[in-house]
């Protein structure tokens, strides 16, 4: 029977995979829109700016946003539908990740773990929400497994290239392409200190040094430097939880298939060691027959490390790409117990393994199934996971509906200063826009970091002197980045009149505020 269906499998999760995200249809997240902005300026023939007239590289993703131009020009060019775009490119990445998940389960032994890894990816939260938000998060997923998918099968210029694409699609992919270089120059044969090393992989280091080195010098001539702005920026600008991250991803790696949802907070103290336990089982059966897997074993758990001694401020997205890597060794490490316990119970062996086989897929699938809702608090009321929530961004589309009158009437440019500046970047396309954290405006950066008084209880506060050097025409924020700060200081206060609030109690704050500067 399973010989019959195995040439269907990789058919079947492929199209569970695009169905899954078309079904919810575009919720797209704010930071998404900024790539958008990015696209259409090229489009349009402005240049890779966010601003016009202003290079700045605010986006770690110069790769999706090329890609997004690609597919945009059929399409309507700079007037293409980006979210809808985003999600189909998305869709169709995470069709091809659960499906390589399932050939690499296979090349391991174990097509009912590669099938398994490839059924929750299909559907999870985790995997849909980013896909459906319009980011990155779902085609640099996949560069990362195919290159594992390439490098197991001996591939290893298109693991090269794949590798290039990674870290030009987010540069955190040098947390899986460092320890796979290293790995490769001291393991292949022959290694690098022998002559031969360097004639037989000269094409796979042409492969993947020539796009890197290209998109380097480009960007250090056009932006000033190849590293994205906002990296600085978030760094200076969030003051976050001290251990933050750490905390984060230790909820994360214990509860991979959301068992909280299911069985409650307690879940926690189980899945903290079972899921390593079956991690490590999986590895270790994988590396006596593929020791070239060594640095995708090592991947989840350096991400964990890197991200966790960093301690950036957490965004969802940023728990997400170690996540089939690691829900793959599990899957493993579970298949491997069985055979040894079928081994054990030789008289009723063929029954047990498929009864482990019938667990290893349908109770991570079923506890997955627990973070979607049928019916989303926020518009389209399409089936999507519980954590799709675009408050904000709805928020900020009503904000750019107020302010759009103003801007298409004023005879010169409006500037319009936010910290959440991705919705209204793309709606608010013919102004100028001072981004407050700085991911995309140069100017922002001297006033961070900030003095921890202006902070309150919160991760984030405007710098006063910021809004009252610049003078933007409009300040558009929650009332929580300025309540212990700008919202509170004279100058402001003299200069600037509130025009609208938007209800709202997100993260607390006192509702989205817009303020105009008084003598427009």
């Amino acid at each position: 029977m399973l010989r019959k269906t195995l040439p269907y499998l990789p058919l079947a999760l492929f199209a569970l995979a695009v169905l899954a995200r078309v079904l919810p249809g575009p919720r797209t997240i704010d930071d998404a829109f900024i790539t958008f902005r990015y696209a259409r300026n090229i489009l349009e023939g402005h240049g890779f700016v966010y601003n016009i007239g202003q290079p700045v590289l605010g986006t770690t993703t110069p790769l999706f946003t090329l890609l997004l131009v690609l597919l945009a020009l059929p399409f309507g060019g700079a007037n293409a539908d980006f979210p809808q775009l985003a999600v189909a490119v998305s869709a169709i990445a995470d069709g091809l990740t659960a499906v390589l998940l399932f050939t690499v389960g296979r090349k391991f032994g174990s097509p009912a773990a590669g099938f398994a890894s490839g059924l929750v990816w299909a559907i999870a939260p985790f995997s849909v929400t980013f896909a459906i938000g319009g980011l990155e998060t779902s085609v640099y997923v996949l560069l990362l497994v195919g290159t594992l998918w390439a490098y197991l099968h001996a591939r290893v210029p298109l693991a090269a290239g794949l590798a290039a694409a990674a870290i030009l699609t987010r540069p955190d992919a040098v947390l899986l392409v460092g320890p796979l270089l290293v790995w490769h120059a001291l393991h292949s044969q022959p290694n690098f200190l022998q002559a031969g090393f360097w004639r037989q992989n000269a094409k796979a280091m042409l492969i993947f040094l020539l796009p890197l080195l290209a998109w380097a010098a480009w960007a250090w001539l056009y932006f000033g430097s190849p590293l994205a702005q906002s990296v600085a920026a978030k760094g200076n600008a969030y003051r976050p939880e001290a251990l933050g991250v750490l905390s984060n991803f230790v909820n994360h790696f214990a509860t991979p298939f959301l068992e909280h949802l299911t069985f409650g907070a307690a879940w926690l103290r189980v899945g903290l060691w079972l899921y390593p336990f079956l991690f490590i089982a999986g590895a270790w059966a994988v590396l006596k027959q593929h020791r070239a897997a060594w640095p995708f074993v090592f991947f989840p758990w350096l991400h964990f490390i890197a991200f966790s001694i960093g301690n950036p401020l957490i965004f969802r997205w940023y728990l997400t790409p170690p996540l089939p890597f690691y829900i793959l060794f599990i899957a493993m490490g579970a298949h491997t117990l069985a055979i040894r316990l079928t081994a054990h119970f030789k008289a009723a062996g063929n029954r047990l393994a498929r009864a482990f086989a019938t667990l290893l897929i349908l109770l991570p699938l079923l506890s997955t199934l627990r973070g979607w809702t049928l019916q989303p608090v926020q518009p389209p009321t399409r089936p999507a996971p519980h954590m799709a929530w675009i408050e904000l961004e709805l928020l900020y589309a009503q904000a750019a509906e107020i302010l759009l009158p103003t801007i298409h009437s004023s005879a010169k440019p409006v500037t319009v200063a936010a910290a959440d500046v991705g919705v209204l970047g793309y709606q608010l396309h013919d102004a100028r826009i001072l981004d407050l954290v700085g991911l995309n405006s140069k100017e922002t950066l001297p006033y961070y970091p900030l003095d921890a008084k202006y902070y309150g209880d919160f991760l984030y506060a405007i710098p006063p002197d910021l809004v009252m050097h610049q003078l933007p025409d409009f300040v558009v924020i929650l009332e929580i980045y300025g309540r212990t700060g700008v919202l509170l200081d004279p100058r402001f206060l003299a200069t600037y009149r509130l025009v609208h609030s938007i209800p709202t109690q997100i993260y607390g704050t006192d509702g989205l505020v817009i303020y105009e500067r008084a003598d427009r």
